[in-house]
């Protein structure tokens, strides 16, 4: 007769074994790679420098056809002194409808009848570090440009090469798209990633394409530069009203200054974190629908983003200076 201690046993043994059985399954899954990856184009956009500069010269050695979006002619030039003869560049304002018409005309003229494979839309700003009340309507504005709406006209611009292939498409989110600890409009925008990415994943499966949605944590790239961020935060703040600034409190702006710039100089320098998740959404025969990438988002935001939300408000209260006029 088995004793409630040894049944209980037994139940986690099992537990266990089903627990382990699954990650070995997928773990064997998602090694299969797909066939004839050197006939198969790939579209970035966002290529001057960061994950889709490194994501275009990783996919090139692999001896993928990579066509990289660059924003300025420098970026592109730079890019291509550092790749083989197969990359081809073209200038890209994701901001820009005819920008993006043109690149689309482009990109058909390469890829021809086989169709565009991956499209991954990489491209993307972060403004002033600062609360949403401290930011103007126009800050707003050209987050959302680049970071949503370009990024939703680049993909219906170019889906229907994508649906010819068959192939994946890979939107770059942020793990503040899974958890709005800060960030104020920037996090907004990956909230509306997340959300084109999963209606667009659901919408087009049946045409055999797939979606997957990167979400890094911190990552040193231009856009994370420590010191760029706080002079814009700075010029934020003292283009703010002068009532608001009185209700939070100089000694309060500098204090988030201070942990803002201490936070972002602890940002990861190994971007193929990043970029490796990529790559696997675009030659896995099974991709993952989301890829958290960095120990950070891991182990801290995304398990985060499952707590109760009042439970995360209690904690961030708590680590949080008080503005001045706090009741």
């Amino acid at each position: 007769m088995i004793t409630a201690p040894g049944h209980s046993l037994i139940m986690w043994f099992y537990l266990v074994t089903l627990v382990g059985l699954y990650y070995l399954l997928r773990w064997y899954r998602e090694r299969q790679v797909v066939s004839h990856l050197h006939d198969k184009y790939v579209f970035i956009t966002g290529c001057d420098s960061g994950f889709g500069n490194l994501l275009a010269r990783q996919l090139d050695r692999r001896g993928m056809r990579v066509l990289a979006a660059c924003l300025t002619e420098k970026g592109a030039e730079e890019l291509k002194s550092k790749t083989s003869d197969r990359l081809e560049t073209v200038i890209l304002d994701v901001t820009n409808t005819d920008s993006i018409s043109a690149a689309t005309q482009w990109v058909k003229e390469h890829v021809g009848d086989k169709g565009l494979w991956g499209l991954v839309n990489n491209a993307g700003v972060f403004q002033a570090f600062a609360y949403i009340e401290w930011c103007r309507p126009e800050d707003c504005m050209s987050i959302f440009q680049v970071n949503l709406i370009g990024l939703a006209q680049v993909t219906l611009s170019m889906l229907f090469l994508v649906k010819k292939a068959r192939g994946r498409i890979v939107n770059v989110s942020s793990v503040l798209g899974r958890v709005a600890l800060f960030g104020g409009f920037y996090s907004c925008s990956k909230y509306g990633v997340e959300a084109f990415s999963d209606v667009l994943r659901r919408e087009i499966r049946d045409f055999g394409v797939k979606v997957s949605i990167i979400e890094p944590g911190s990552f040193k790239t231009r856009m994370t530069d420590a010191e760029l961020i706080i002079e814009k935060t700075k010029k934020t703040w003292e283009a703010t009203p002068e009532h608001i600034r009185e209700s939070y409190g100089q000694q309060f702006f500098d204090d988030f200054c201070n942990t803002t710039r201490r936070e972002l100089k602890k940002c990861s320098t190994n971007l193929s974190l990043v970029t490796d998740c990529m790559e696997h959404a675009l030659t896995s025969k099974y991709p993952r629908t989301r890829y958290s990438a960095g120990w950070d988002a891991r182990l801290f935001f995304i398990p985060l983003s499952y707590l109760p939300t009042s439970l995360v408000d209690c904690l961030l209260a708590i680590s949080r200076r008080k503005p001045a006029q706090a009741v």
